[in-house]
């Protein structure tokens, strides 16, 4: 009677399993918007990004990026090692994270996934690089601006965006030589991403003749700013740069209205969101920006790209949902190439793509950056971010 209990509890125990693995599949599948199929091969691409917490508005962005490739992807019907294939998107929270990044990037090597498009941020991007390396696991990122991502020296990590370092010496450019600004104070939050950018503007700021009078450093996690903002003012900086994302610079330059300071406002790509504006409000208005690619009105194929988004998911695009796509793209472009999903066949074709995508032509350096990077300016104008080009009339005036 103990045996046949034991039998019929271990049968029950397998049988709940399988309907729990039958169920996560099904979920899986849903969330990639793909269709599940009997035959065939299911070809695993890993999508991490920060689904929760204070950034989670970018993550979901760029996971909609991923997962509306690989939809379109699967309509197309492709077979791969003599078999039809389907991608599946299997989309993780390295809620911004390095540990949490290491994590998930295990999580994937052990799941088996082909690819990995993210992680969103350069702090998770960069441990988590390390880990896709060892295990030859190709890895395109649509947002990492970090110069570190691609000094690393692996043949797996590729980015198709400009990284901080361009961001950094066309903001201080601009900052110097158009709005005619030398005294600059600088705020970054200590994360790979804010400080290295911010150490990027610094030093192009001094290279343009201006002065850094004032460094001060934060947190990605702070609210409260006005200790800090309150010893940048006995320096009467003319500009203040923050290196950091919308979350705490929208606060950030609330504070610093409230604390009667005149000073322009600019960041880079992490301030370039409505998500800023809204935390902003009214103080916003004239902020200066950037972001690491054309601006959307120049994207090739924004248009197409922006009706089919919305029709997907609705609302509005954040901010590198184009980028994903065009990442999710190169690495099922490389794999048509190759005639294969095995990571060891078609990681070689990656650095030979010569595409169009929507964010424009794609193509690497020997080291995995995108070639002709881009870096585009902007200023707050009516609660709206517009494009600024050097030397226009609305840099000219603005610099009055």
């Amino acid at each position: 009677m103990k045996i046949t209990n034991i039998a019929l509890a271990a049968a029950t125990a397998a049988a709940l399993a399988a309907c729990g693995n039958a169920e996560q599949s099904a979920s899986q599948e849903a969330s990639a918007g793909s269709t599940a199929t009997t035959e065939g091969k299911v070809v695993r691409i890993g999508s991490a990004n920060p689904l929760t917490g204070p950034f989670a508005h970018w993550g979901r962005d760029a996971d909609n990026g991923v997962k509306l490739a690989a939809e379109e992807a699967n309509a197309e019907g492709l077979t791969l090692d003599g078999q039809k294939v389907s991608f599946e998107v299997v989309s993780e929270d390295d809620q911004a994270d390095p540990k949490v990044a290491t994590q998930v990037a295990q999580r994937f090597v052990d799941g088996g996934v082909a690819a990995v498009v993210g992680h969103l941020t350069s702090g998770a991007a960069i441990p988590a690089s390390r880990i896709y390396n060892e295990a030859g696991i190709p890895m395109v990122a649509g947002s990492v601006t970090s110069p570190k991502f691609t000094q690393q020296g692996y043949n797996n990590t590729f980015r198709i965006i400009a990284n901080d370092l361009q961001q950094g010496q066309a903001l201080a450019k601009f900052a110097v030589g158009e709005l005619k600004l030398k005294n600059i104070a600088i705020i970054d939050d200590r994360t790979t991403y804010g400080q290295g950018l911010a150490d990027d503007f610094a030093k192009a700021v001094e290279a343009a003749g201006g002065k850094v009078v004032k460094r001060e450093y934060t947190n990605n996690t702070a609210t409260d700013f006005m200790a800090i903002l309150t010893s940048l003012k006995g320096s009467k900086p003319e500009l203040l740069f923050y290196g950091g994302m919308d979350a705490q610079a929208g606060p950030l330059v609330k504070q610093m209205r409230k604390l009667g300071m005149e000073t322009r406002f600019m960041g880079a790509d992490g301030v370039n969101t409505a998500e800023f504006a809204k935390l902003a409000g009214k103080a916003a208005e004239g902020a200066y920006a950037s972001s690491a690619g054309a601006s959307k009105e120049l994207m090739p194929g924004f248009a197409d790209f922006n009706t089919k988004y919305k029709a997907k998911f609705g609302g509005e695009i954040q901010a590198y949902a184009p980028y994903t796509y065009d990442a999710t793209k190169v690495l099922i472009d490389a794999m048509k190439r190759a005639g294969s999903a095995d990571p060891k066949k078609f990681l070689p074709e990656i650095g030979k793509t010569s595409l169009q995508g929507v964010t424009g032509p794609i193509a690497f350096e020997n080291n995995g950056d995108v070639k002709n990077g881009t870096v585009t300016l902007y200023q707050l104008q009516d609660g709206a971010w517009k494009g600024v080009t050097p030397g226009s009339n609305a840099a000219a005036s603005a610099a009055q």
